[in-house]
């Protein structure tokens, strides 16, 4: 396409990346979807939703399963994104801690980071039993019911966290979800005085979390790391073995983020 052929102002155009970026998040509120589909949420004729669908897949943003020939997204789709990280290297960085973290847990590992008012899962490692949290890149999930997020806002400065916390609607999702700006604000009072974050089967039935901040050169929060257990699993008295092993793999991960005075090194210190 030459350069005199391409003009943005056109509707067309308009038209054109409107309805790409429609299918984009169509494939990603579903793992598989089928063109019929698509042509009905979107309102768009089919053959208008197969020709984006295969310019997409000839680009290497949709994949197209063979025997069920539905469309999903690609892994090129998680590179840029990843690229809108803050801290490009925070992935890889964390990896190798996660990975470690799993193992000798056996449990699931999540690295999450803010967006606007909510957590997105940017890395995970899956727990080696059947029955554990389910989870994928990408997801969304609330501040005032997980662990990550409760770090997140626990050592956030004051400002900016009441900045955050006014987009929160907090949402009952179970029985022992936080409701109330109140509630929230002395859960984040416990979760600095204890120096680690916790989920109390608050967001999903049956599941406990521990999580730890993850801050950068500026001793700010950026990240946060979390263990997710399935209740039967979770055994009071290995926490203290748990949080250690959190605040190591913080420890490090922050340091490579160029982190000089860890904060967590002196619990409740601000």
């Amino acid at each position: 396409m030459d350069d005199e052929s391409y003009d943005p102002k056109q509707p067309e155009s308009v038209a054109a990346v409107l309805k790409v970026f429609a299918i984009l998040q169509a494939l990603s509120e579903r793992s598989e979807t089928g063109i019929s589909e698509l042509s009905v949420r979107l309102a768009m004729p089919k053959a208008t939703v197969y020709r984006f669908l295969q310019t997409m897949k000839t680009l290497g943003y949709v994949r197209q399963e063979v025997d069920s020939e539905r469309y999903g997204l690609a892994m090129k789709v998680f590179e840029i994104g990843a690229k809108a990280l803050q801290y490009p290297d925070l992935v890889e960085i964390a990896k190798p801690h996660m990975q470690l973290l799993s193992e000798v847990t056996g449990e699931t590992v999540h690295l999450g980071t803010l967006i606007e008012s909510e957590i997105i899962y940017v890395h995970k490692v899956d727990s080696r039993h059947m029955l554990g949290m389910y989870s994928k890149v990408g997801r969304r999930a609330p501040l005032h019911c997980t662990g990550i997020g409760k770090v997140l806002m626990a050592w956030e400065t004051p400002a900016r966290r009441d900045v955050i916390i006014k987009g929160c609607d907090f949402k009952r999702y179970r029985d022992k979800t936080i409701t109330t700006r109140e509630e929230f604000e002395q859960e984040l009072e416990r979760t600095l005085a204890q120096g680690f974050g916790q989920d109390r089967e608050e967001f999903d039935d049956h599941i406990r979390c521990a999580a730890i901040p993850i801050f950068d050169r500026l001793n700010q929060p950026v990240a946060g790391l979390s263990v997710s257990f399935p209740t039967f699993r979770y055994d009071i008295a290995n926490e203290p073995q748990l949080v250690t092993m959190l605040r190591d793999a913080s420890r490090d991960i922050s340091r490579q983020l160029g982190c000089a005075s860890f904060p967590l090194d002196t619990p409740a210190a601000r």
